[in-house]
């Protein structure tokens, strides 16, 4: 059994990262060597937590990150690490009791350059549920593997990862230059130096909280639009289509609004945009019957009670409609910054 790095970026995790720490603490995998938490500077109690916890067992180590983005944290504890596997988590995921141990089993079952479970959502308010809902659908999605938590095989990413700590040091790490979209070109590069080698498995369970209000969903995939844009930059052939649908897509509507206002002809947009928004409510009213029941049940952490199908199918509509529309503005303007200024990084 291989001894094991666990390296947690964080940026004020107060209300998670005791949490966090004592599930990795208490393991059963026999060789956990170190967690190391990369602190970019924290203004809460994140610190002081994890100060308090190195002190009773000397595996907690923290790290300073000064540039705060995760891809800078990431190398930092790679660079440190002296695990020779490297998990990678997050300072406010909910995760299986087994998780360690799963990822390793499979990890050394399959071979795989990389390991990792699917993408799986949980929430505490209606915005949070519509977005765990949204990721259910194609909408939501755009068809990516590891968003689908009855998958196994092989795909171009997975959420988070654990890795041979010597590959990751091999290929240079994490590119600091795509700072949201870090994970998926990381993986790129292992298929691209190793073949098929990103293996996602239904047996490796965690589970993450989305944001909490529209603002920060926008913001949150005007970034992953961003990271997108640069990625396929990077691997303009391995890169995979579904980063450039959102784009392409919303591109196409504006064009052809501008087409129809300049039109002496009508060329009846406004029935196609309500013939796609009837699209996107029937899609969720299919998507929140099929799922609603196991939602609550599995995926409902809110004190309250759990919203209703309308409030679901509205809100997973919202969801869908910001997390597209973000995607693509963020992609828009990185594609405007390289076309104009010639900004090839963040």
């Amino acid at each position: 059994m291989p001894t094991v790095t666990v390296g947690i970026p964080v940026l004020n995790e107060e209300n998670h990262i005791e949490r966090v720490l004592s599930g990795f603490l208490g393991t059963e995998y026999p060789n956990l060597k170190e967690i190391l938490v990369a602190d970019g500077g924290s203004t809460d109690r994140t610190r002081e937590i994890v100060q308090e916890i190195s002190q009773k067992d000397e595996r907690v180590r923290l790290i300073d990150n000064p540039e705060q983005y995760q891809s800078f944290a990431l190398n930092r504890m790679i660079e440190q690490a002296k695990g020779e596997v490297f998990l990678r988590a997050d300072g406010h995921c909910l995760y299986q009791e087994d998780y360690l141990k799963n990822n390793i089993e499979v990890f050394l079952e399959t071979g795989a350059k990389n390991v990792g479970g699917s993408q799986r959502y949980v929430a505490s308010n209606s915005i949070q549920a519509g977005t765990a809902l949204a990721v259910k659908s194609f909408l939501g999605n755009g068809g990516a593997k590891y968003m689908d938590d009855t998958y196994e095989g092989y795909a171009d990413t997975v959420f988070l990862g654990c890795f041979w700590t010597e590959d990751l040091r091999e290929i240079g790490g994490f590119n600091t230059k795509n700072i949201t979209n870090q994970d998926s070109e990381l993986n790129l590069r292992l298929i691209e130096n190793f073949g098929e080698s990103v293996f996602v498995s239904p047996r490796i369970k965690s589970w993450y909280y989305p944001r909490d209000s529209y603002t920060k969903l926008f913001k949150q995939y005007f970034r992953y639009g961003r990271g997108r844009f640069l990625t396929k930059v990077l691997h303009p052939k391995s890169s995979p289509i579904r980063g450039l649908t959102p784009f392409l897509f919303i591109l196409s509507l504006v064009i052809y609004l501008v087409a129809d206002l300049m039109s002496v002809t009508d060329l009846y947009f406004p029935y196609v945009a309500g013939f796609l928004g009837a699209v996107v409510l029937v899609e969720s009213l299919r998507v929140v019957l099929s799922n609603r029941k196991e939602f609550i049940k599995e995926n409902w952490t809110g004190d309250r009670k759990a919203p209703g199908s309308v409030s679901l199918l509205l809100h997973m509509a919202c969801s869908v409609i910001v997390m597209q529309v973000g995607h693509f503005s963020g992609f828009l303007y990185q594609l405007f910054r390289k076309v104009f200024f010639g900004v090839k990084g963040w």
